[in-house]
């Protein structure tokens, strides 16, 4: 059997791999236009701020092997041909089209089945001076090194990236540690729209208080330098700029698929089916050329993730073999370091939820990652989104210096078994001090979310709150912490009646207006709400996060 793989980053190498496995004499081959295989892309980033040392490191095997061309003949008897375009494909007859770019030489390869892993490529929109110079998309090896050669310049100190996109984000870190100044260019109300705004918001502020500017709402018109980049003109102004790395996402690369006639899909990538045959059944496609399904709602999606192009090679690599496998779809899982927090989500934020028709109820529950008593507990703040019908988990979002991956991957589990609240939180989760609290934070965060729904709690959101104090409506918003607490940090027009005390002050409330409560993380707010109603107090709501995450300036 004649394979022919198109593309050799992620999906190809992995779908070649598991094919000579099965296959052990099939004939294999890699189209490759760059001259790089099977890097680790999502690695670029701390390759550029040096945690990463060479640029091999990021091509080698666990065991420090360099997957190059001659690594896959010998171990892998794969045959690759890099600095290779694959231009046309012959469906009817069955070959492909190559031209080797050294000599411009074309040849035609004849294949049993086809693969295309052609990947995705860095959107760069058509704005006057961006092919000027030191203007970056950080998509491949290339852009690494010269970004890093740029960096090696003690004068070039300012730096803008264009887009609060996953990639912008991760090389913001990389290049505050090379002693730069980083703006951050966003056209959106907020970055990472991958998350909802709250939860954003305090990544954003995080990001702030490292020294990276966040311009958000505001759109770039212009780059202007003689041959390089030396300003970046946006709606609001001019900003210096010795680099500018694009980050406004990535597009699939599908002229050849759709050249040779095959069905695109509705967000413009590769229509595949579960076995990732494309509409043409000796022709599979993989990786961030093809368009995936939603695993919550069974909608099409486009996520390019590395993680997904693995499994999707391997997928099709199976099919091709006879063996039967079928990819589900996607979560959108995603992780990445932020300075000192992580971000990480999965499933459906609240936005995509309501825009999907979902009734949603949605929890905001920050505590420590571990018991309280041990030395490196660390604060985590996760929120759920609900739904409120059939009371299954939607997605989840957490941010923070605490364990954040651990508790987005036990989402991840819970979606795909289309876990209620009320299941997950009696998951049989390991504890011990050192790793989780006793109930674990996504415990007791399924615990708040079933409160909500059974009725016991009534919860508003920061948003919700900070527009009622500025349209002046008349409420108590009542901090039930404690006076060491109030002094070091509070929220706007606050009441302070700490939770000790507030059964012998109900009479400084008024029982004829509603009451806010709120803590540092709302339990003791949640507990007040208790007190006040049981008392005979009628509109009493908490909440949701309470201090920790109240995405507005504090008063300190």
């Amino acid at each position: 059997m004649k394979v022919i793989i198109i593309g050799g980053v992620a999906a190809g190498p992995k779908a070649a791999a598991k094919i000579i496995r099965l296959i052990p004499d099939a004939e294999v081959t890699i189209i490759e236009k760059d001259k790089y295989l099977s890097y680790a892309g999502c690695g670029l980033p701390y390759y550029v701020s040096g945690e990463v040392k060479e640029q091999k490191e990021l091509m080698c095997t666990s065991v420090g092997v360099v997957r190059d061309s001659i690594f896959f003949q010998k171990v892998k008897n794969v045959h690759v041909l890099t600095e290779t375009e694959a231009v046309k494909i012959d469906r009817k007859e069955k070959r492909v089209l190559i031209k080797i770019l050294a000599n411009k030489h074309e040849k035609w390869l004849d294949y049993d089945k086809l693969v295309l892993a052609t990947g995705a490529e860095p959107i760069m929109p058509p704005l006057p001076g961006v092919d000027l110079e030191n203007i970056f998309a950080l998509h491949g090896v290339h852009d690494a090194e010269g970004i890093k050669t740029l960096l090696a310049d003690e004068h070039a100190k300012d730096m803008v990236i264009v887009g609060g996109g996953l990639i912008g984000v991760e090389i913001t870190e990389a290049l505050v540690h090379k002693g730069c100044r980083v703006t951050i260019v966003e056209k959106m109300p907020q970055i990472f729209s991958m998350l909802d705004w709250e939860i954003a918001k305090l990544v954003a502020e995080h990001m702030e208080s490292h020294g990276v500017k966040i311009l958000t709402n505001t759109e770039v018109k212009s780059f202007k330098g003689e041959q390089q980049v030396k300003e970046v003109i946006t709606d609001k102004g001019t900003l210096k700029a010795d680099l500018v790395i694009m980050s406004i996402g990535v597009r699939p690369q599908i002229k050849l698929a759709k050249d040779a006639g095959l069905e695109i899909g509705e967000l413009k990538a590769i229509k595949v089916n579960e076995k990732m045959q494309t509409s043409d059944p000796d022709i599979y496609a993989a990786g961030d050329c093809v368009e995936c399904v939603d695993r919550v709602t069974g909608k099409s999606c486009y996520m390019p993730m590395g993680s997904t192009a693995n499994k999707h090679g391997r997928v099709a690599a199976n099919n091709i073999c006879g063996h039967e496998d079928k990819f589900p779809g996607v979560l959108g899982s995603t992780v990445c370091k932020v300075f000192n927090f992580t971000v990480g989500r999965t499933g459906l934020t609240e936005s995509m939820a309501g825009k999907q028709g979902y009734a949603v109820e949605v929890v905001m529950a920050p505590a420590p990652d571990k018991a309280h008593f041990m030395s490196d507990a660390k604060p985590l703040l996760l929120k759920l989104v609900v739904d409120k019908k059939n009371r299954q988990l939607l997605g989840a979002q957490a941010t923070g210096p605490g364990d954040v991956d651990k508790r987005i991957d036990i989402a991840a589990m819970a979606l795909v078994n289309k876990m209620t609240v009320d299941q997950l939180a009696n998951m049989d989760l390991c504890y011990a001090p050192p790793y989780s609290p006793a109930m674990d934070n996504i415990i007791t965060a399924a615990n708040v979310a079933r409160n909500k729904l059974d009725g016991y709690m009534e919860g508003v959101t920061a948003k919700e709150v900070h527009a009622m104090l500025e349209q002046q409506k008349d409420f108590v918003f009542l901090d039930v912490r404690s006076p060491g607490e109030y002094a070091e940090v509070r929220l706007p027009n606050e009441t302070l009646i700490p939770l000790g005390a507030l059964r012998t002050r109900l009479n400084e409330l008024p029982p004829d207006k509603e009451i806010i409560a709120f803590c540092k993380i709302s339990l003791r707010g949640y507990e007040a709400a208790l007190v006040l109603k049981a008392a005979g107090f009628k509109k009493v709501r908490v909440m949701d996060g309470g201090v920790v995450m109240w995405p507005y300036e504090k008063i300190k």
